[in-house]
């Protein structure tokens, strides 16, 4: 069964620091017909407090799915894929970077740190809207994500 058929609310985690991005990614999926709630941090620190539920973030449900930004102050993203990939009660979640770095040095990065998979954010706003469609579509629809 699709999670669309569900009824149950799907977690997703938006690791953003660009507030544009932000809006965005939020536009598409109140566009989207699924029952989604969006989580959004900031950083790299933040992104990890929030899958441990730690300080502020003790009460939050698991994401199902993770949307995450290379690029980002602090703990950049490189370092949260490593630690979520490493963590044996964070590796089953899905992590999509979502990203404008073209670098082929972070394609086979991300890649090696078993990143599901890895999209390169456009400048154009409705080409990111129709790309996060794709990510929902795709990942919260025909996938069967782990419980």
């Amino acid at each position: 069964m699709s999670r669309a058929a569900k009824t149950e609310v799907t977690e997703v985690l938006l690791v953003e620091d660009s507030p544009g991005d932000t809006r965005l990614t939020l536009e598409a999926i109140r566009d989207c017909d699924l029952p989604l709630n969006l989580n959004v941090v900031r950083d790299g620190f933040e992104a990890m407090a929030f899958l441990h539920r730690e300080g502020r973030y003790g009460a939050v449900e698991r994401p199902a799915l993770i949307l995450l930004d290379l690029n980002l102050p602090g703990k950049g993203g490189r370092e949260v894929l490593s630690e979520i990939k490493g963590d044996p009660e964070l590796r089953r979640i899905p992590v999509v970077v979502l990203t404008t770095s073209q670098s082929e040095d972070d394609i086979g990065l991300a890649y090696g740190l078993h990143a599901n998979c890895y999209i390169r954010k456009p400048a154009d706003t409705n080409q990111l809207s129709g790309i996060v469609k794709g990510i929902e579509d795709f990942w919260l629809t025909k996938v069967r994500l782990p419980c």
